[in-house]
């Protein structure tokens, strides 16, 4: 009980982002967007983006370059 009170915040953080890569999994990205028109994402997150191709927002996610706010970006646009 006290190792639960002790890590809770931790634990509820950690629940969160489980959630939110779990809802980014079920969003499918492929072939929505032309990255290199995106001038809102980083340059990097752009030029990985286009070679990867990847099929979800949690792919994206996970690719190194891509940063989280490149993802909300993507989110904003797809009206989410």
């Amino acid at each position: 009980a006290e190792i639960k009170m002790k890590y809770k915040g931790y634990i509820d953080r950690e629940r969160l982002i489980a959630d939110k890569m779990h809802r980014l999994e079920n969003i499918k990205i492929k072939g929505r967007f032309n990255y290199a028109e995106l001038h809102e994402i980083s340059t990097e997150g752009d030029q990985k983006l286009e070679r990867i191709d990847p099929e979800t927002l949690a792919q994206a996610s996970r690719i190194p370059g891509v940063s989280p706010s490149d993802i909300n970006v993507m989110l904003v646009l797809m009206g989410r």
